[in-house]
């Protein structure tokens, strides 16, 4: 046997390992006798003939290096992943996930901020709270045409964070636009020294005339046990009422958020629904309610997203809190992560997520009860009209 036909055969194996790992399927049905999924492989059904003759074409041919037959896997993975067209759905090298592991651990080297892909252009879903995105001036909605001197307008999603990650102390440039994309008037160019971003998730005080002001910034694995030790202290001081700050929240885990709204809702009652298409499920609450006869306002915006917008939705439309602010940014799919043999991983979309009420939000968002917009302005000179009007609420 020569040594391309070995490396050929052993690619192949590599590839159907991979394919398993991934959850890779071509035809799968239900068994009803035992209602476990089955899955059916057949190379009769899947042609690999253009992708080897690829293959072996720059095996043969490429002349401008030895080549890394590693990274041409991923390469290959990537490109498979890509072709679904759902800018959530991504493959992840163990260097990849590595970092989303940090990320959601709470610490790591950046610019603070929540990107994703919204009408094919990469935006800013949300700045963390005192990041160094957030003191340059990023906001939640704000669209990247440029990352210092590379055209950003139909950029990968993972190449757009390579790029804006980095040390410490050195600086990257974003050209944003606010509004209208044909009007130069609002392009800004935002200049971010990147820092070390350690993060927790959730902040409380009392305020005006005894409100319960709790901010929570993201859906953390560790933000359950910060949110009960947070309400417990809240408790006693006996408030009038609470607002919860989900603006800018970009998500999390499902089980936090599962956790976190079964403090608010009575055993059994719907948190929100998976649509798998063919089926769905509803996810109740388990137990654990904390408060009763207490009136509670969410306030929400266009960086509120994913975790942040079910937790919102469920105690919307269960009657527990009223929401004021912004329209949600509109997430509405749930993703599992996958992780793979060698370390990396795939972020897949498993389902929609649906309101208790079974509305569909993924793209529209939620909206408020009490629409109230926070201007450029606003910010800039520190006003804050929708926390205004939220404690407007309780007199």
């Amino acid at each position: 046997m020569n040594e391309k036909s070995f490396k050929k055969i052993f690619f192949i194996s590599l590839l159907i390992v991979t394919s398993f790992s991934m959850g890779f399927t071509v035809n799968s049905f239900l068994d009803d006798n035992n209602n476990n999924n089955k899955v059916i492989y057949s190379n009769d059904e899947v042609d690999f003939s253009v992708f080897w003759e690829t293959w072996g074409i720059i095996e043969d041919k490429y002349a401008l290096g030895p080549l890394d037959y590693e990274k041409m896997v991923y390469g290959a993975t990537s490109g498979m992943v890509d072709s679904l067209q759902d800018p959530y759905t991504v493959f992840l090298s163990p260097s990849d996930k590595e970092e989303f592991d940090h990320d959601m651990e709470g610490k790591f080297e950046g610019i603070g901020a929540e990107i994703g892909i919204r009408d094919k252009f990469l935006t800013i879903i949300a700045p963390l709270k005192d990041s160094p995105a957030e003191k340059a001036g990023l906001l939640a909605g704000d669209k990247i045409l440029k990352i210092d001197e590379i055209d950003a307008i139909g950029i990968d999603i993972d190449e757009a964070v390579k790029l804006i990650r980095g040390e410490k102390g050195t600086k990257v440039v974003l050209l944003v636009s606010r509004d209208d994309l044909d009007d130069l008037d609002n392009l800004a160019e935002i200049e971010i020294i990147r820092d070390t971003i350690e993060t927790s998730t959730v902040e409380w005080k009392i305020i005006s005339n005894n409100i319960a002001y709790i901010e929570v910034s993201q859906f953390r694995g560790d933000t359950i046990q910060e949110f009960d030790n947070s309400i417990n202290d809240i408790i006693i001081k006996e408030p009038r009422g609470m607002i919860i700050d989900l603006r800018n929240n970009p998500g999390g885990y499902v089980s936090t958020l599962n956790s976190m709204a079964s403090r608010f809702l009575d055993k059994g009652e719907v948190i929100f629904i998976e649509d798998f298409g063919d089926e769905k499920k509803e996810h109740r609450a388990s137990g654990g309610k904390k408060f009763t006869g207490i009136s509670i306002v969410i306030l929400i915006n266009k960086g509120s997203a994913s975790a942040s917008e079910i937790f919102a939705g469920a105690l919307q439309e269960n009657g527990i809190a009223k929401l004021v602010g912004e329209t949600t940014f509109g997430k509405g799919l749930v993703q599992e992560i996958e992780e793979l043999q060698d370390g990396s991983a795939i972020k897949v979309t498993i389902a929609k997520w649906l309101t208790p009420n079974g509305v569909d939000i993924n793209k529209s968002g939620i909206n408020p009860d009490i629409e109230v917009e926070l201007s450029f302005d606003d910010y800039m000179n520190g006003r804050d009209p929708q926390l205004d009007k939220a404690l407007e609420l309780f007199n």
